[in-house]
């Protein structure tokens, strides 16, 4: 018998890297199992966007708009290289003004992207339209993307197949322009056959002639059964990736979803040979990052706590930073009321993170006594319309303690009358920090703000996590040794738990805790850091005469930005910290007399 052809996107190089490894892998290092892919007959692949542009800058110290030349040179120039967009927030967990939305889309495609897929975490087609027409008129083809998961046990709302029916209707009836539909469950929790429905109802309402994609991940061990249910319900294509970054919380893969397939009526249309071959190949070029056991596990705890398989990584990785894993499984079991209670927005970035960031609060400081930013403003409509309405008693104090209204009005209107977005903003921030006007920089400034700043001052840090961190030189020293990584020479001095690294002190005998403390000494009142963190504003200098409750510095952990407050008042007599620079829990920042 003829059989169908399933077209396949290989995500090893986007999806796979933020679902194992946080995003947090080094370019030069995977272009040979990039190039052994195309030469195996893969032309379509997801390579840029989502965490793949914030991490490479982030935890990297590398260009992202750098890094999608080098991809797209390595691959050629006929393969469809993907790019991951999140509506309004494109490719930040802030959502932006118009001028930027385009500028994204200006800049994606001058830098080798193909394809975007475009996706709004909270399913309001609002947020798809103005992007999804800058993607169409910049030159790209536009997947726009309905985003899935199952509700945790016991609660009832949205995200069933009538839901997601009324979700593709607005899209059709917003008259957004797109050349493929996708439907992304980036949790692996939907239940196949809700899967299987929702894909035939689409089929039913666009048509022979329209291409419809499966996206999920096997978190919740039910990946490969989800896949099935959509090709039978008449998906043209699905997303698979390759070893060591397939299965777990990463897409099935390649050599498991043709092996499943075996006696059906469909064909991956791939040479299996060719594919074991780069996929020893990639493991060999993946073999010294250091691969988190939960990147690889089935947990069914995720369907009761939808946690995406790129957030959970990514977010693991920040709490081994901090020293604070042992909070997780508490911090995951935190997530079902945090979801419940906040609308039911799609466990996907950024509303993922949003929720992430809430239970970690919620663990950390106590249910609901601090409402993360995100979160907060979610409840309170500045990234849209939620699905179902968020509970009334978060939404009030989400009101109370970010000092913002509920508001129900557009969010790019909203950005576009904020002066602290958009294109002329992000010019500011350049221009203060006497750094060169490019389309590229000012949206590395819009995009990832200070972090982004400090990387385009040469301030950029590596947070890759290898299982061997062999440097390429290393050179010994009077105080130490010089190493040089990647290219990038880092003068190092240890002693007992503690090390010097470009003069930056990081004290690793420091035990992690919850609160600021502050303790009075002869010598004045050191004031410590509440969370580990990476510093991103320093407001005081010496001699300044401060307030009690005055803001200090601004740390960001968790891609949540904390502000330092003055526990007393008085003149600053020591600042201990400088921009970029790393804490720990208890480190003295600054000492007030």
């Amino acid at each position: 018998m003829t059989k169908k052809l399933i077209k396949v996107m290989d995500t090893s190089f986007r999806d796979g890297f933020q679902s194992v490894y946080g995003a947090r892998v080094f370019v030069e290092d995977f272009l040979p199992a990039l190039q052994s892919a195309v030469a195996a007959g893969i032309n379509h692949f997801e390579v840029a966007g989502g965490a793949r542009f914030q991490s490479p800058i982030f935890y990297c110290n590398e260009n992202a708009f750098e890094t999608m030349d080098k991809i797209r040179a390595a691959a050629g120039p006929d393969v469809n290289l993907q790019s991951l967009a999140r509506g309004v927030n494109v490719v930040g967990l802030d959502s932006q003004p118009r001028d930027i939305i385009n500028l994204h889309a200006k800049m994606f495609k001058k830098h080798g992207v193909t394809t975007v897929r475009n996706f709004d975490a909270l399913n309001d087609v609002n947020n798809l339209i103005y992007s999804g027409q800058c993607i169409k008129d910049n030159g790209l083809k536009h997947e726009v993307t309905i985003t899935m998961m199952e509700l945790p046990i016991g609660c009832t709302g949205a995200h069933d197949v009538e839901f997601y029916v009324k979700v593709l209707k607005n899209i059709l009836d917003a008259e957004i322009p797109f050349d493929s539909i996708a439907f992304k469950d980036a949790s692996g929790t939907s239940a196949p056959r809700k899967v299987y429905e929702t894909i035939k109802r689409t089929r039913e309402i666009l048509g022979t002639g329209a291409h419809i994609r499966f996206h999920s991940h096997e978190t919740a061990g039910t990946a490969l059964a989800a896949y099935l249910a959509a090709l039978d319900g008449g998906a043209d294509g699905i997303d698979l990736s390759m070893k060591p970054v397939s299965g777990g919380t990463a897409q099935p893969d390649i050599v498991s979803m043709w092996h499943a397939l075996k006696g059906t009526e469909y064909d991956l249309g791939i040479d299996i040979e060719k594919i074991l071959e780069t996929e020893e190949i990639f493991k060999d070029c993946m073999k010294d990052y250091f691969l988190p056991p939960e990147a690889l596990a089935v947990n069914p705890m995720i369907i009761q706590s939808p946690l995406p398989g790129g957030a959970l990584t990514a977010n693991t990785q920040m709490l081994r930073d901090n020293g604070i894993m042992d909070k997780y499984p508490e911090i995951v079991s935190a997530m079902k009321e945090v979801v419940e209670k906040g609308g039911f927005g799609t466990s996907v970035t950024p509303v993922s993170q949003f929720y992430f960031q809430q239970a970690f609060n919620n663990v950390m400081f106590g249910k609901w006594k601090k409402i993360a930013e995100g979160y907060g403003k979610m409840v309170l409509g500045y990234f849209g319309k939620t699905p179902c309405e968020p509970d009334s008693e978060v939404v009030k104090l989400a009101s109370e303690q970010l000092k913002l209204q509920p508001t129900t009005e557009c969010v790019v209107d909203i950005n576009d009358k904020d002066p602290n977005k958009g294109i002329e903003a992000a010019r500011k921030m350049l221009n203060d920090a006497g750094l060169v006007e490019t389309e590229e920089n000012i949206f590395i400034a819009a995009a990832c703000k200070e972090k982004g700043i400090l990387f385009l001052e040469g301030k950029g840090t590596i947070g890759v996590r290898k299982n061997e961190q062999k440097s390429e030189t290393s050179e010994s020293s009077a105080n130490g040794y010089t190493v040089t990584v990647n290219g990038k020479k880092y003068a190092v001095a240890l002693e007992g738990e503690k090390a010097t690294v470009n003069g930056k002190l990081y004290d690793f005998s420091i035990k992690s805790g919850i609160e600021a403390k502050q303790s009075v000494g002869g010598e004045g009142t050191p004031v410590k850091a509440a969370l580990p963190g990476t510093v991103l504003k320093v407001l005081v200098e010496e001699g300044d005469t401060i307030q009690e409750g005055d803001v200090l510095a601004v740390v960001e952990a968790m891609k949540m930005e904390t502000e330092i407050k003055s526990p007393v008042g008085g003149t600053v007599q020591s600042v201990e910290i400088e921009v970029g620079g790393h804490v720990q829990t208890g480190q003295v920042l600054v000492t007030v007399v």
